[in-house]
């Protein structure tokens, strides 16, 4: 029995026969494992390269560090095993050499291992130690370079690492040594003589040291100097500051590690260029409780606007317990005049069922459409629908009159696609003026219980200015899950914004007045108002 004309079985080279080649085909199959050494960035989780975001999809493993944004996480399936192999100062989760045996045994045990790596792999992050140790076990491995802090944090905080009127070189040095080392590698008195920029990574404790020894190096007590904490992040915090005075400042302003230091005539041209830290919600934190697949169209304009998001989905989209009534007013589809769509979840979920029955759009008949507001509208859109009723105010209870200003409403059949648990006024109110109502469920919210991103173990240990919610069910699961109560007795700072009156209600049974609610009830019109309510225009 040949490969490709080329090997021969080993099972069959000796003539052990079909039985013999069966038991072997399982070792010769066996998946090999293999370990990618991947950047993850300084902390935006946008700053993340194609490949990383790549790579992290296929995980089996994800090895993580204290500081990768936890958001990246969510990049991983589901199913992968999130590992926690982060390391501050002296507190280690996973000493340095069980992290690397770890990382053997998962490949060869047959998994994709991703080891995430804050910054780059390979700037002073000990990626090359671990990639040594891999080399070494015979584990196959990639290293995928990642965005350094050297760079990003500086450009964040507004400062230019090179000018052509300031400098044409830098030099970057830990202020973390080894400790074991009998004698420093940075000569800090040959440094303070080169010109060029010079930024010291994770050198918050020494800086008073560093910065003595530069100046009795040479270097000038008077050279421009800033420290950047939390850099790229919405966290983020700066001080400027001269050589001699950076600690000083930096303890009154109260930066501590995480933090870069950048010592150079290019921090000069930071009261002209810091774009990050002057964004309108910078250095806010805002919740986000939307569904997982939805959180981002939330997430992405609060990141615009400069705030720290946490994405926390609250719910979860599943089919109703009993299938049958939708399946049987989507079968006679025909029957219907008007066809009410309270919400997107409802759009989405309501086609995804109709192709299963139909595979043409045009099959929905000649019955009209009817959206609870512009974001439904938008969903019914995407189906090459037209939309035509839809109320100025966008709530449930005004559909029923803008449904009546297009046509008279008694004898008219109407299916309602909603949650499973609704509101009971929009077919009540087409009831009264003479409507026969079908109001079905083609979907039901559940309760979302999942960490993947680290987002809720960060708000129940640091709290959050916002928390955002975008419907009835996201305020009574987020109460389920973390008693909102509670919460905001222990970070009294918190504030709630709803996105329109039935949310609001919910809030209000809690015993909860919303601190802010959406003027226009949809995604921008939430964004709005904490932006407003934050004291930006």
């Amino acid at each position: 029995m040949q490969d490709g004309g080329n090997r021969r079985w080993p099972a069959c080279s000796k003539g052990l026969g079909v039985a013999a080649v069966a038991a072997y085909l399982p070792r010769l199959m066996k998946r090999q494992g293999k370990v990618f050494l991947v950047g993850a960035g300084p902390g935006d989780a946008g700053l993340i390269t194609v490949r990383g975001a790549e790579v992290l999809g296929t995980a089996d493993v994800v090895v993580y560090d204290a500081l990768v944004n936890p958001a990246l996480l969510a990049l991983a399936p589901s199913t992968a095993e999130r590992i926690f192999g982060g390391k501050r100062a002296a507190a280690h989760a996973i000493p340095q050499e069980e992290l690397n045996k770890l990382l053997v045994e998962k490949a060869k045990a047959g998994a994709t291992v991703v080891r995430l790596k804050g910054g780059d792999p390979y700037v002073f992050g000990r990626g090359g130690e671990e990639a040594l140790e891999l080399a070494d076990a015979g584990v196959a491995f990639e290293v995928v370079p990642g965005v350094s802090s050297v760079t990003a944090a500086l450009n964040y905080a507004g400062i230019p690492l090179t000018h052509r009127d300031h400098c044409s070189s830098f030099t970057v040095l830990t202020g973390h040594e080894d400790p074991t080392k009998p004698d420093s590698a940075v000569d800090l008195g040959l440094l303070a003589r080169m010109p060029g920029t010079k930024v010291v990574l994770m050198g918050v404790e020494r800086i008073d040291e560093i910065a003595r020894r530069l100046v009795e190096g040479g270097a000038s007590a008077k050279t421009p100097a800033a420290m950047i904490q939390w850099g790229t992040t919405g966290r983020q915090k700066s001080v400027s500051a001269t050589l001699g005075t950076i600690g000083e400042a930096a303890r009154k302003a109260g930066i501590t590690t995480p933090a870069i230091t950048v010592i150079g005539d290019v921090v000069s041209e930071r009261k002209r260029l810091n774009w990050f830290e002057t964004r309108t919600l910078h250095g806010r934190r805002v919740v986000v409780t939307r569904t997982r697949e939805q959180a981002s169209q939330v997430s992405v304009q609060f990141r615009e606007l400069g705030a720290e998001v946490l994405e926390i989905p609250t719910i979860r989209i599943a089919p109703p317990v009993d299938m049958d009534p939708l399946v049987e007013c989507i079968s006679g589809i025909g029957e219907y005049d008007w066809l009410v769509f309270t919400s997107p979840n409802g759009v989405v979920t309501f086609f995804d069922y109709f192709f299963k029955a139909f595979k043409d759009v045009r099959d929905i008949g000649n019955v009209r459409i009817a959206a609870v507001g512009p974001a439904t509208a938008a969903k019914v859109a995407e189906f090459h629908l037209n939309v035509d009723a839809m109320p100025s105010e966008y709530v449930a209870s005004k559909v029923a009159a803008a449904i009546g200003a297009v046509e008279t409403i008694e004898n008219l059949r109407f299916l309602i696609v909603r949650a499973e648990v609704a509101t009971p006024e929009l077919p009540r109110m087409l009831e009264e003026k003479g409507g026969i109502v079908d109001a079905i469920a083609c979907y039901r919210t559940i309760p979302e219980t999942e960490d993947l991103n680290g987002s809720a173990a960060s708000l129940a240990e640091s709290g959050a200015d916002w928390v955002t919610f975008t419907s009835a069910s996201t305020v009574e699961n987020f109460h389920g899950r973390f008693d909102l109560t509670e919460l905001r007795r222990r970070f009294p700072g918190l504030k709630t914004a709803s996105i329109g009156p039935e949310t609001s209600k919910a809030l209000k049974a809690l015993g909860i007045a919303p601190d802010v609610e959406a003027r226009e009830h949809n995604i921008p019109g939430l964004v709005s108002a904490v932006r407003k309510a934050a004291g930006v225009r």
